[in-house]
């Protein structure tokens, strides 16, 4: 599988569009749009915090993470519906620790939805735990945290 790569100006729009289809099936269970759908990819890519990944020549994946002092921050983690269960994921996992350790940071830290049962799966198996729920803007937010050994 090929290397993440910085995002580039003037593919904002693209990395939307891979946003809306791989949030799309959460409208129905949230009742709204999922805020990822909402983000401002073109400051993203400003800040160099969105990544993606291609396959041949195509963007499939995307990666939005920030450095926040103490942890690495992953807001949103996207892959091509259709290519779901392919290790996609797991290559996005793998990309923000390693650019967490690349920082000198030993924590990850992301959100999910209360109702994003199959997402939560997901971190817990990747070595996440929740460290705190509440309610924010409406949603129900589930906060967990990974701690990266030596």
């Amino acid at each position: 599988m090929s290397a993440l790569r910085p995002a580039r100006p003037g593919e904002a729009g693209t990395i939307a569009a891979l946003t809306e289809r791989a949030y799309a099936s959460y409208i129905p269970l949230l009742g709204r749009r999922p805020a990822p759908m909402d983000d401002d990819f073109t400051f993203r890519i400003a800040h160099g915090q969105a990544h993606v990944l291609e396959r041949d020549g195509r963007i499939i994946a995307l990666a939005v993470i920030e450095d926040r002092g103490d942890h690495l921050w992953i807001e949103n983690l996207a892959v091509e519906p259709s290519l779901h269960g392919g290790g996609i994921g797991r290559a996005l996992l793998a990309f923000a620790e390693a650019e967490a350790r690349r920082l000198g940071l030993r924590e990850l830290r992301l959100l999910t939805n209360e109702r994003m049962a199959r997402n939560r799966q997901i971190y817990a198996r990747a070595g996440f735990t929740e460290t705190e729920r509440r309610e924010e803007e409406g949603l129900r937010r589930v906060y967990m945290m990974r701690r990266l050994g030596p």
